[in-house]
């Protein structure tokens, strides 16, 4: 299966690049050019980006870019609740990999907190999230069985966190593997960005999209929430 065999909704683009390092730089390249536009136009650029494993590469690349950095606000769709110096914290992987060099004169807000409970984390999440401007670009990635950010199929609070009406920011959500406990940006922060990007690689991956593609309920594959336009594909085998 080809990328361009896939049955797109009008205004959805996909880029089909040959292989994991030549994806990662277009998509760094894609990235800065929507933070610069954002810059020139209202004087700052807000950032969201997703952990995991396959956005270091993308993570490196980016942190390379001309940028005024200092202008840039970066933030996360979703985090582990595990400290930051814990193997799977996303916001150490950010700091590790992106916020580095002349990058790190980006400004950064996390999402992971101490606290009693994983509620407590995301509330306190969700006041630390109140200082976040409009998000200018968001890079997405997304797992086997559907989910992005940390949209699990199956968590509690999911129904709450897809509503087009939730009030909420964060919520605190549960992935079947671990670490479980996860924070995540609801839908309506996340649908906001003007620039929405998802980022996959491989023939599951493809499978995976093609499937979110058809028809069925946005609670078991919650991709399928952010499968319209505007919305960006960059994908490689």
């Amino acid at each position: 299966m080809a990328i361009s065999e896939l049955d797109l909704p009008l205004g959805v683009l996909a880029r089909s690049l040959s292989d994991p390092p030549r994806l990662a730089e277009a998509l760094a390249t894609a990235v800065a050019a929507a933070l610069r536009v954002a810059i020139e136009t209202q004087g700052q650029a807000t950032l969201v980006v997703s952990g995991g494993r396959s956005p270091i590469a993308f993570f490196e690349c980016l942190a390379r870019q001309p940028l005024a950095w200092s202008q840039v606000v970066i933030s996360l769709a979703d985090e582990r609740w595990v400290p930051v110096n814990h193997a799977t914290s996303n916001e150490g992987l950010v700091r590790r990999h992106l916020l580095r060099g002349p990058a790190a004169a980006a400004r950064f807000i996390g999402l992971y907190q101490v606290a009693s409970s994983l509620e407590q984390a995301a509330l306190q999440a969700e006041q630390a999230l109140a200082e976040l401007p409009p998000i200018d670009v968001l890079v997405l990635g997304m797992g086997d069985d559907g989910h992005t950010a940390s949209l699990f199929p199956h968590s509690p609070n999911l129904a709450e966190a897809l509503s087009a009406a939730c009030p909420r920011r964060c919520l605190p959500l549960l992935a079947p593997a671990e670490p479980r406990q996860r924070l995540s940006l609801t839908l309506p922060v996340l649908a906001s960005a003007r620039l929405p990007l998802l980022a996959i690689q491989g023939q599951a991956k493809l499978a995976t999209l093609a499937a979110a593609l058809a028809e069925g309920e946005v609670a078991s594959m919650p991709v399928r929430a952010l499968l319209h336009s505007p919305l960006e594909i960059y994908w490689c085998p």
